[in-house]
């Protein structure tokens, strides 16, 4: 059959695309409804075609729905290309099902197919720039007038581009032109039937391929790159914005819903009229909610800037618009605006790298301070009725003098926190970012947040995202049992939807949902089905650093994400979609965190908690060394070992080629060492009492599952060897492979047993289990991140167990390891990051110091991964990079970063090339070793080779040598009686960034003199400087209490407040003037109060005890 010559250049592509087209041209002459299902059957088979050159996962028989929600899942192509394969199968559907195919739709049907194969030819062969006029076929003479007038301009814009091409097209249109005949219809039907045949044995044959992911990312690569040159003329443009407008629930159709064809606005319809008039000239859509005009759309095409169409044609078509009986104004005038919401669009997705010629910009005029800025997608009318309900000058000034009154206390930092936060809003940020220490309270600080955020009505709906059902279920507890006002919770006056409600209905005010779920309803739903992007206007982040690679051990995830690049991908993706101010909370700030909120607005370290005594700190920790952690495991060539199969979990004898030597950094991941296992679970048992009644929870850290139950069989043995009865549920294993995780987790909480937990990531992060009051760490962790979550586990109170610190038990050198580390790091530190994630990593980092700390960890993967390339994947490499792997090395190694950049990107999909698994793809086997180990000994963590002796006269040293030089310091030794609680945190946090905590210090003169005194950091600096005696500080505090209440005549109440005074400060070492209108006497009735019980002289009584307190070293 002859090609049509639209369709001719995709038939070296794809020859069924290029054959369908073809018939749906021929049908299109008598028979619009059978051109509809050609048009249709095309944009399947394109689907199909662009997921397999994508590299996407789809089987031979997946629907057509199941294809496009594929390719949307994993951002394979720009948005406006699925919006074409969803308008043509709809169409294409509803002409199957017996609709009688206008034949408008069927051309602009078949006119949008070739717009699809122009962009797909230019994709496939790399021709960004690629443009191939469309040849109108032949009208009828009843055609509409439109439909003329448009085939007009397509024949003149040919005509303009090439006169020799507008004679062929001529001739083939001749061909076309004649109306089929039965015989015609029969030849067409077998051509089908052969071509699908032809094409089920394909599909076959490509499943039976492997995917090269090279040409995969380069294929996706080219396709964005295409579609950035696709020329939308106004009809497709319009045909765009029309569908994307249906979606949401307008009705629209601006072929026919025009204001030249008498259509006006109707009370209970929401319309999108087009070809409004207004004086300057007719605005392309007026939005209408019944009679109420909300909103103008400007629609361009697609070479036009749409930024600066939203500011100036918009923009004057809301100044120009003139009143008419058939509608009424939403309010205003807003500084000569009368429309309150104005759009401009030219069907396009929004692309950062093409901000302004890309997506659906929008302003809210009511506020000239408002800027323009650019959505995913169109608001609803129910939507932007409910905009125009926020006020947000009143709102804000609410806020501003709104004080915080609820049925709980709120530190100092989380309300500073939370006035920063309204502070970035009123100035218009609309991505924020609060950084609080692990165990601060950010659950309750988002609670208040978003209820003054809700009750000044600064906002309408807000998304409370976490990135797991457990943290999920947290929330939501928290959510509906926090008392606000009186005794109704949050949920009882907002209303509340939690994980298991999937859509939110308009009147919850809150919605709690995870990362996965998001995902599922963003970007793998149809897209009439979709949440509209006005579903929110605030969203709250939770744990907003986490990635894919902390989720190893949760199956939502692992189904979920194939990698950390795709996890932040569409962690970006789907808050990024929602019209909403976006606000993180996170305890570590990582670089992907940074990216998409900012820096933090806000910071309240873990070392601020602890000295302003929120948190509990830790002793230095217990380093454990053992034979083996110190000399290394070697296993000589030659020698047969036992060896694990971690994919199978098989054990096997092999015989080394090589020899291996492994660090104790290598113990439990790549070489299994049961003896040190063995030996350091012996030694925590004699060191950790698990049968006290407050001896409290221990968490340990293991490296895999299958090490996760090793640890746990040596521990219940350990202490069952030291005499113990040990029941089983005493010691368990927490990961993600344990039948119902989530209620041992409660019952590890709640419950008396387990008392000893062994995990691997899932209790890392978010898990609130204040008895926690030992961490064991048996892996090696290279994240900070990661370890400052794992640190986070055990910073809680435990009041109810006298929990004062807590202690760091270390047998594989982690908390040396990473005292120097940042906080922030690149996402891909982790050893286990593949190549591919690394390359991509470095080819996106916009930061030199982030590009060149990548750089620096794929030299040192790769110097060792290189060796081990076997010879097909070498000549694999070789052709894709034009250059062997070694040559490659010394690119990198010497090279300039910028142009080692720029050479990666220009090749594409290098990384797999490095993530090969060995020979024939297994797994590398885990060699055991089952040599004797032993603990050498446990020494403290004051430092490298820093006694506990030696600890202390650097101390004393230090605050000699400081006395007069730090103000506070001078205070403490000369005139203790004058510190502030604030002197007093500025001279902690002095003290601390040397190391010299309190709690390090109390653990150093015990282990130095072998007395346990709990001394105040204030008694620790005047020993330093004067010799006074170390005396515990509550002593000090009773005795001054008792001396005080001897010399004046007190009543009952009055002996009560003292001692109140008194065990307050016990526990904050320094009570001064502004402390008693904070918790807890603020409740009382504060400074005021407690003055007038004294009679008018509690200053007074105060000086007495500060003065009594430190008499004896006077």
């Amino acid at each position: 059959m002859t090609i049509s010559k639209n369709f001719s250049h995709l038939h070296e592509i794809d020859a069924p695309l290029a054959i369908l087209a073809t018939h749906a041209e021929r049908y299109f002459v008598d028979d619009a409804n059978t051109a509809l299902i050609k048009t249709r059957q095309f944009a399947e088979r394109m689907a199909r075609v662009i997921a397999e050159s994508a590299g996407a996962d789809i089987a031979g028989n997946d629907m057509f729905s199941d294809i496009l929600r594929s390719i949307r899942r994993d951002d394979l192509v720009p948005a406006e290309i699925l919006d074409i394969l969803h308008r043509l199968r709809i169409d294409g559907n509803a002409a199957v099902h017996g609709y009688d195919g206008e034949r408008r739709m069927a051309f602009e049907a078949i006119k949008l197919c070739h717009r699809l194969g122009v962009w797909l030819r230019a994709s496939a062969t790399r021709q960004p720039r690629l443009t191939m006029p469309f040849t109108p076929p032949r009208l009828a003479e009843t055609d509409a007038p439109d439909l003329k007038e448009q085939v007009a301009a397509l024949r003149s814009e040919l005509e303009q581009r090439s006169a020799e091409a507008s004679r062929l097209a001529e001739e083939a249109e001749d061909a076309r032109g004649a109306a089929l005949n039965a015989e015609d219809r029969a030849r067409l039907a077998e051509e089908e039937r052969a071509i699908f045949a032809e094409l089920a044995e394909e599909a076959e044959q490509r499943a039976a391929r492997p995917v090269d992911r090279g040409k995969a990312q380069t294929f996706i690569q080219a396709a964005f790159e295409s579609a950035k040159d696709m020329d939308f003329d106004e009809a497709d443009t319009r045909l765009l914005v029309d569908e994307q407008l249906r979606q949401v629930g307008w009705d629209v159709d601006s072929a026919k819903l025009r204001y030249s064809l008498g259509t006006r606005p109707e009370k209970n319809r929401n319309m999108a009229i087009a070809e409004w008039p207004t004086s300057s000239g007719p605005a392309d859509y007026a939005l209408f909610a019944g009679r109420i005009l909300v909103g103008i759309v400007e629609a361009k095409r697609k070479r036009r800037n749409v930024m600066s169409a939203v500011d100036v044609q918009a923009s004057r078509y809301s100044h120009d618009i003139q009143p008419h009986e058939s509608f009424e104004f939403a309010g205003g005038p807003w500084d000569d605006h009368k429309v309150p919401f104005i759009f401009a669009t030219n069907g396009r997705g929004f692309y950062p790298a093409m901000a302004t010629q890309s997506g659906i910009w929008f302003r809210d005029t009511r506020d000239s301070s408002n800027a323009s800025r650019a959505l995913e997608g169109w608001f609803t009318p129910k939507g932007l009725v409910e905009r125009l309900e926020v006020d947000r000058r009143a709102a804000e000034k609410e806020l501003e003098d709104k004080p915080f009154n609820f049925g709980f206390d709120l530190r100092p930092y989380q309300k500073k926190a939370i006035k920063a936060v309204e502070k970035g809003v009123s100035e218009g940020q609309r991505e924020m970012l609060v950084a609080m220490a692990t165990g601060t309270g950010k659950t309750k600080l988002a609670i208040a947040m978003i209820y003054r955020l809700l009750e000044a009505k600064r906002f309408l709906r807000v998304c409370f995202i976490v990135d797991r059902s457990a943290l999920g279920e947290q929330a939501e507890s928290a959510f509906e049992t926090t008392r606000m006002v009186g005794a109704k919770t949050f949920a009882e006056i907002f209303g509340l939807r939690g994980l298991e409600d999937q859509n939110i209905d308009r009147d919850a005010k809150i919605h709690i949902c995870t990362v996965q779920s998001l995902v599922k309803r963003v970007l793998e739903r149809e897209p009439g089905e979709r949440p509209p992007v006005d579903q929110y206007d605030l969203i709250l982040i939770d744990e907003c650093h986490r990635g894919y690679l902390l989720d190893r051990e949760m199956s939502e995830a692992e189904t979920t994400f194939r990698d950390q690049n795709d996890y932040v991908s569409k962690y970006r993706r789907v808050v990024e979609y929602f019209d909403a101010v976006k606000v993180g909370l996170t305890a570590t700030p990582a670089l992907h965190t940074a990216q998409i909120f900012g820096e933090p607005i806000y910071r309240y370290s873990y070392r601020e908690a602890v000295i302003d005594g929120w948190l509990i700190d830790h002793d230095p920790p217990h380093l454990i060394k053992t034979a083996l952690s110190e000399a290394g495991i070697t296993i000589k060539a030659g020698e047969t070992i036992d060896v694990l199969d971690p994919r199978t979990g098989e054990i096997d004898i092999a015989t080394l080629p090589d020899q291996l030597d492994f660090t104790v950094e290598h113990f439990n991941r790549r070489v299994r060492a049961p003896k040190f296992n063995q030996v350091v679970a012996e030694e925590i048992s004699r060191r950790i009492d698990i049968m006290s009644p407050d001896a409290g929870k221990t968490l340990v850290f293991a490296t895999s599952d299958d090490h996760a139950d090793e640890v746990v069989q040596y521990l219940r043995q350990a202490y069952r060897d030291e005499g113990l009865d040990i029941r089983d549920d005493m010691i368990q294993k927490i990961t993600g492979s344990v039948d119902k995780p989530g209620k041992l987790i409660l019952k590890y909480k709640n419950e008396s047993d387990p008392r000893i937990a062994v995990t691997v990531d899932l209790l890392t992060t978010g898990i609130d289990v204040p008895a926690i009051t030992n961490l064991v760490f048996l892996r090696r962790v290279n994240s900070r991140i990661l370890y400052d979550q794992m640190i986070g586990r055990a910073t809680r109170k435990c009041d109810g167990i006298g929990k004062e610190a807590f202690q760091i038990y270390d047998a594989v050198d982690l908390y040396p390891n990473l005292q120097a580390m940042t906080e922030m790091r690149p996402v891909v530190v982790d050893p286990k990051v593949s190549f591919e994630t690394l390359f991509d990593g470095f080819e996106n980092a916009d930061d030199t110091s982030h590009q060149e700390e990548i750089l620096d960890q794929i030299i040192v993967k790769l110097s060792r991964r290189v060796r081990r390339m076997n010879d097909e994947i070498r000549q694999q490499y070789c052709a894709q990079a034009g250059e062997t792997p070694e040559d490659t090395l010394e690119r990198f190694r010497n090279g300039p970063t910028p142009e080692v950049r720029q050479w990666t990107q220009d090749r594409p999909g290098l990384g797999k090339f490095f993530d090969f698994k060995g020979d024939r793809g297994a797994p590398p086997i885990i060699p055991i070793y089952t040599g004797d180990d032993t603990v050498t000994g446990v020494t403290r963590g004051y430092g490298e080779g820093v006694r506990p002796a030696d600890f202390i006269e650097a101390f004393e040293t230090f605050v000699r040598d400081n006395a007069n030089k730090i103000d506070a310091l001078n205070v403490v030794v000369t005139r203790p009686r004058d510190m502030t609680r604030k002197s007093l945190r500025e001279l902690r946090l002095a003290l601390d960034a040397r190391h010299f905590t309190e709690s390090a210090l109390r653990t150093a003169w015990r282990d130095s003199t072998n007395e346990d005194i709990a001394a105040s950091i204030i008694g620790f600096i005047r020993q330093a400087a004067l010799g006074d005696p170390l005396i515990p500080y509550a002593d000090r505090v009773s005795a001054a209490v008792r001396k005080v209440a001897s010399t004046h005549d007190l009543d009952d109440v009055q002996r009560r407040w003292l001692d109140r005074i008194g065990d307050e400060m016990k526990s904050q070492v320094v009570i001064d003037r502004q402390a008693f209108d904070d918790p807890p006497f603020a409740q009382q009735g504060g400074y005021k109060r407690l003055n007038k019980i004294f009679g008018g002289e509690l200053d007074a009584i105060l000086e007495e005890i500060k003065n009594e307190t430190w008499e004896p070293a006077a």
